[in-house]
């Protein structure tokens, strides 16, 4: 069985991408909104201004405009295991990117995103070893999506909630490296998308490029032209239930899919008993 996709959302404007802090909530899930388990705060980091890049007027930021983190470091020390074992799926990695680049942090000051945003946190080596259920459930009910890691990358980086601390659209306000990453206060490097790397390398129908802490999928899935899917393809989580390549065969199953609009990959855990990252 090939997987087809068929999208009922129309082309999304990359130069007027649509501000997502207000459609963050710490009551409900919503259709391209995010549920938040919990509320922002002022005196946390992040960009420091908006860039030119931003019109907060018009509610909108473009993204072929976005200013980038200087530099190309490579981490030939990086490392990723994704292992099967019965029904259960297992992650190790040391939180560095295999294969891929990240830029240079601390932000130099002679670095043009500097003006923006000065995070002065440096890349540092996470171990993480975590058991997913090979096959999870869909719960009840979505549930909120906690600060910090709520999934893993398969080259090893983790992904966190498409929100800053101060719960503002982080992919529109906050600038990453040319691979869309940055590190927290903890040294952690992640991403708060499918970052345009990974992202724009996947051309396939169904690309499964991680996994949520609930143990579902997160993929990359296209149409016969080429086109991401819309929130208007997808649910209150940022999902929806359809074939998609997993483990070498075509399965039904419901996962998280990546969009160019906010929340960009999840809205919300649908998985019951998603795990602590």
């Amino acid at each position: 069985m090939a997987v087809v996709n068929t999208w009922v959302g129309g082309p999304v404007d990359l130069t007027k991408l649509p501000i997502g802090t207000g459609r963050v909530s710490t009551t409900a899930a919503s259709v391209g909104g995010l549920f938040a388990c919990v509320g922002g705060t002022t005196t946390m980091g992040g960009a420091m201004r908006a860039g030119p890049w931003i019109d907060e007027g018009a509610g909108t930021w473009d993204a072929t405009r976005k200013v980038r983190v200087a530099g190309a470091v490579g981490w030939p020390m990086a490392r990723f295991r994704e292992t099967l074992q019965g029904e259960v799926r297992r992650l190790e990695s040391n939180g560095l990117p295999v294969g891929l680049v990240s830029g240079t942090f601390p932000i130099a000051a002679q670095d043009p995103a500097y003006a923006y945003d000065r995070n002065p946190n440096s890349i540092g080596e996470h171990d993480l070893s975590v058991e997913l259920p090979r096959l999870a459930q869909v719960a009840a009910r979505a549930s909120c999506l906690p600060m910090g890691a709520i999934g893993i990358l398969r080259n090893g980086v983790a992904v966190f909630a498409a929100i800053d601390a101060r719960q503002r659209d982080a992919v529109a306000y906050e600038t990453q490296d040319v691979c869309d990453g940055h590190p927290g206060q903890t040294s952690r490097y992640h991403y708060h998308e499918v970052p345009s790397c990974i992202r724009d390398a996947a051309t396939g129908p169904s690309t499964v490029v991680g996994f949520a802490a609930d143990g579902f999928p997160i993929v990359v899935e296209r149409d016969a032209q080429g086109r991401l899917p819309t929130n208007a393809d997808l649910d209150e989580c940022h999902g929806r239930s359809s074939p998609v390549s997993l483990d070498g065969a075509v399965v039904s199953t419901y996962h998280y899919s990546a969009t160019a609009e906010f929340p960009y990959f999840m809205g919300c855990y649908r998985g019951a008993r998603p795990l602590r990252l």
